[in-house]
């Protein structure tokens, strides 16, 4: 464990010129690169391709996550604009009650520009289906990792929360593409079975599905089942330590319907997941099924997966008594899905426990993300970026993508 902490950040550090960086994606999301790995041999084809690389019969698992239009701008009658970034729901914490809202709801929020707020609301008008609403914001105090709770009331009872993000929001594309949104971000900024409202960024690994992709996996027998992981603003915070162990994980919240973990277990506990976010929502799976296992909850008792949990956990049990041990909790409890928030961090040194195979993207130098990947290849990520440097693959959220494979990834 202590060498787990001990883990160099600039060993996981690599060039990536800006102009590597896609900052628009393909016309055509499936005519993108896909890089394979499979037990050290790498090559590469076209992402439409690839239902012919994944094994038939298999599972394949993706974040049904929806990205909202988080970013709020007000103006002040001094001039001075202030962004309000809508991070998660606070009052009331559950993100369907928060979006269906009506008249007001506090949320936990980043504030830009925070020095020239110092206190009394700041408001705006926007229309609303026709209507003109009245959006007001009021700071209450202070929250974790330099975010506040900001209070919005409207005046239109008949308008929900969701709405005022539609109408007066702004989808928050990575700032690292140095660019505003445009238009069209609102439809390639989102997969194309996204559902459930939440995410303040992309699951970006899914960006490369279409209609087409999905028929060939089908026609191969290939399984498709959905979780949802709410990826939080710090999936794009940099590790800013010399070791990750000084690091602290954003927490995010994930939800799995009781019919995908039964459809884990028929598959035999394993899955290919699609971009770094299943990936967490499936190993933090293991480890709720490990909490329940170790104590008597209720589902009045928060469920959550501590960023060092795999590596201080002295419970080992398998992934189908994991899987199991939850199912009868939810049946114990009348629930049809299980919630959790995990702050899980996946680095060299992690046991993978359901995840088989990855699809994902090219993550930025010194993150979390390529820390993940190398927990799953290796230090055979260098030779994976150095093939993508050198076959002009393009970086990033709206970049190419890999389909990685080892050998033997599960304990």
């Amino acid at each position: 464990m202590q060498d787990t902490k001990k883990i160099s950040m600039e060993a996981y550090n690599y060039d990536l010129p800006d102009e590597r960086i896609a900052k628009f994606p393909l016309e055509k999301r499936d005519e993108s690169k896909l890089l394979l790995y499979e037990n050290g041999a790498i090559s590469h084809t076209v992402f439409k391709n690839i239902a012919d690389c994944l094994p038939a019969n298999s599972l394949i698992v993706f974040n049904n996550t929806k990205v909202i239009q988080a970013r709020l701008l007000f103006q002040k009658d001094t001039g001075a604009q202030i962004e309000v970034f809508c991070l998660e729901p606070h009052a009331p914490s559950d993100y369907v009650l928060a979006f269906q809202a009506t008249g007001s709801c506090v949320w936990k929020c980043l504030v830009g520009n925070s020095k020239r707020w110092k206190q009394g609301p700041i408001s705006k008008l926007f229309d609303v289906k026709g209507k003109s609403v009245e959006l007001s914001a009021t700071r209450l105090g202070e929250a974790d990792g330099g975010a506040f709770y900001i209070e919005f009331s409207w005046n239109d009872s008949s308008v929900t929360y969701a709405d005022i993000l539609d109408s007066a929001g702004q989808l928050p594309i990575p700032p690292y593409l140095h660019r505003d949104t445009c238009e069209r971000d609102k439809e390639t900024y989102q997969t194309i079975y996204s559902k459930i409202k939440g995410s303040v960024a992309a699951p970006t690994a899914g960006l490369h599905f279409t209609e087409s992709v999905f028929q060939s996996l089908s026609a191969k027998n290939i399984d498709r089942a959905e979780v949802t992981l709410h990826v939080g603003a710090g999936t794009f915070k940099p590790v800013k330590s010399d070791t990750i162990g000084e690091h602290e994980m954003h927490s995010e919240f994930i939800t799995v319907k009781r019919s995908v973990i039964e459809r884990l277990v028929e598959n035999g506990c394993q899955a290919v997941a699609v971009g770094t976010t299943s990936v967490r929502t499936l190993e933090s799976l293991y480890y709720v099924g490990v909490l329940l296992s170790d104590h008597d909850w209720n589902p009045e008792r928060h469920l959550k997966v501590g960023q060092w949990m795999p590596y201080e956990t002295s419970v080992a049990i398998s992934a189908e008594e994991s899987l199991r041990t939850i199912l009868n909790y939810l049946d114990a409890n009348g629930l049809d899905s299980v919630k959790a928030d995990t702050q899980i961090i996946i680095v060299p040194g992690y046991s993978f426990k359901i995840v088989k195979s990855i699809v994902t993207n090219f993550h930025q130098p010194q993150s979390t993300l390529l820390l993940l990947i190398s927990a799953y290849v290796g230090e055979d990520w260098k030779r994976i970026y150095a093939y993508a440097m050198e076959n002009d693959f393009r970086f990033l959220s709206y970049g190419d993508s890999s389909l990685l494979k080892v050998q033997n990834p599960l304990k």
